[in-house]
């Protein structure tokens, strides 16, 4: 089982870039991608029902948000979900377009895009409120005694090995101390993985999947690990090898694959 994660960044943009030429060549089983930053009427057939390599559309799910040009996530999936559940129930943080589950059985797979709040202190209390809001949404998807991998941008680099200037952003957005520590409560508490640093736990500037369009961030490397498929411990087990995609840039992220058994 293939399941590919990826920021866009605008879809409208990404495809022009050739992020879906790219994605049929992948054989991706699930594809969940963050930062639509589209409305429904902006939406081509090739982004609601993009084909793979043999000509089969995946299916397409999508939460968008209600300000125009700003957020939003989708699931494609090859095969049709038994159900689809869009958003977490707060009328604040659904329309803002951040979470898509899709469930095949015993297994659920969600696009999750957390707010960043390096735009200002409300957009960083705004990412607080949701924090402290999905952390009970966590515990109860951890409990329910199902499979679930929750892919997408968490806006949260976890520890040093996870930025490259670290020292320089311990009061930034993204780095702060209650980030980090909620992000260790998911993983030493309710017993989530992050399956990438699982399967490479010494790797750190390979594993960077975000860029500053600042400065010479991607030509000097100076990025950051943001990006994660967070997975129950069972089937977390399963995950063979992971990759991040660098070698096209489709937005200021980079798609991160994992293959499961």
């Amino acid at each position: 089982m293939r399941i590919i994660s990826a920021n866009l960044n605008g879809i409208r943009s990404a495809t022009t870039k050739g992020f879906f030429e790219w994605m049929a060549a992948q054989d991706a089983d699930v594809v969940c991608v963050q930062e639509l930053k589209a409305q429904a009427e902006d939406m081509t057939p090739l982004m609601l029902a993009p084909s793979d390599a043999a000509g089969a559309a995946y299916h397409g799910y999508f939460q968008y948000a209600e300000k125009k040009g700003y957020s939003g996530v989708g699931v494609y999936s090859r095969k049709a979900p038994d159900q689809v559940i869009m958003g977490l129930g707060h009328e604040d943080i659904d329309a803002e377009g951040r979470y898509v589950e899709a469930v095949f059985g015993d297994l659920s797979v969600v696009s999750v895009y957390l707010p960043s709040g390096s735009s200002g202190e409300h957009r960083q209390a705004a990412k607080f409120a949701f924090m402290d809001r999905f952390l009970p949404h966590m515990a109860a998807l951890a409990q329910a005694g199902r499979q679930v991998i929750l892919c997408g941008d968490w806006n949260i680099a976890h520890k040093e090995i996870d930025l490259k200037n670290w020292k320089g952003n311990l009061k930034n957005s993204g780095f702060l101390p209650e980030e980090r520590a909620w992000l260790s409560r998911l993983f030493d508490e309710q017993g989530w993985v992050d399956v990438y640093r699982r399967l490479y736990p010494e790797v750190g500037e390979e594993g960077y999947t975000w860029w500053s369009n600042r400065g010479q961030a991607w030509a000097k490397n100076v990025g950051w690990r943001i990006d994660y498929q967070i997975a129950t411990p069972g089937v977390a087990a399963t995950a063979q090898r992971a990759a991040i995609y660098k070698d096209q840039r489709f937005s200021d992220h980079a798609p991160l694959t994992v293959d499961y058994l």
